[in-house]
């Protein structure tokens, strides 16, 4: 992780947005100051790689308004939900932003009302 963490940070942004290192080849894209990096098999299409990441963004900047470093810190769990809705056995599953939205609205709903069940209140 440190390695590819360092290779990732010290390319210029004119270069590619793949490195093979390894048996991998490292996918990453740099929206403001946030780094999502993918590692895939060699044989796998690093385009397809780049465009499920910025869906990925997508959504969550609909999800949390404009995503920065700090939601991810703090609800780091809701990104995990959102990458769960996504992506199954590393493969895309669910494309639709609406969909993906939706669903992740739903559990939240789900959690609210078992939250308040349990007499926990509105915990997030």
């Amino acid at each position: 992780m440190k390695e590819v963490s360092q290779l990732v940070l010290a390319r210029k942004p004119k270069q590619c947005n793949f490195i093979e290192h390894r048996d991998t080849k490292v996918v990453y894209r740099k929206y403001a100051s946030l780094y999502f990096v993918a590692g895939i098999g060699l044989d796998d299409n690093e385009l397809l790689t780049l465009e499920i990441i910025h869906r990925y963004v997508e959504v969550l900047d609909r999800f949390f308004g404009n995503v920065c470093e700090l939601d991810l810190i703090f609800q780091f769990q809701k990104a995990y939900y959102i990458l769960d809705e996504m992506i199954m056995a590393g493969e895309l599953q669910e494309a639709s932003k609406k969909t993906v939205l939706r669903v992740i609205a739903q559990q939240d709903e789900t959690e609210a009302v078992e939250n308040s069940e349990r007499g926990w209140g509105d915990l997030k």
